[in-house]
């Protein structure tokens, strides 16, 4: 669990660097930035909690890392539709992951609630991206599915390597 987590907070904020990259004078910027700040605040907090609990790191974190810059980089050189769109598809899976945790958890441990805050803060994030019109992105429906998908695929090799 803390090592996918892990891994997911590490490959959405390579995301948002990549959406900055290419958006970084647009309007958005500052809205892309206060994300990436939450998805720092979420992978420090799993980066600490993998080296009390001595959990490995994904042996792909390289990989994350480079398939999030360029997801990020692309969907904003489509243009900030698209780079919202990106954010909503997304953290639609994030927040489904992060509750399919939280009830494998029992109530009484500490992490649900870490998990139930952080779920929240994504789905902030996939309701402001909303607001910012990334449904409107050209392609939406093909792109958010593509998307997903991969961020699936991405989540399942992670809980293995």
């Amino acid at each position: 669990m803390l090592r996918v987590n892990l891994a997911g907070e590490y490959g959405a904020q390579c995301i948002y660097r990549g959406q900055l990259r290419i958006l970084q004078h647009h309007a958005c910027a500052p809205v892309l930035s206060h994300m990436l700040e939450q998805e720092q605040v979420h992978w420090r907090f799993f980066q600490k909690a993998c080296v009390q609990e001595r959990v490995r790191p994904s042996a792909l974190s390289p990989l994350w890392c480079a398939a999030g810059y360029m997801l990020g980089m692309v969907t904003a050189a489509m243009g900030p539709k698209t780079a919202m769109a990106c954010t909503m598809a997304v953290e639609t899976v994030i927040q489904t992951h992060y509750e399919d945790q939280i009830q494998a958890l029992p109530h009484n441990d500490p992490l649900r609630e870490t998990l139930l805050h952080f779920q929240e803060e994504e789905r902030e994030h996939h309701d402001t991206a909303s607001a910012h019109h990334g449904q409107e992105a050209l392609g939406y429906p093909l792109l958010s599915a593509a998307i997903q998908a991969g961020s699936r695929l991405a989540i399942a090799i992670a809980k293995r390597l």
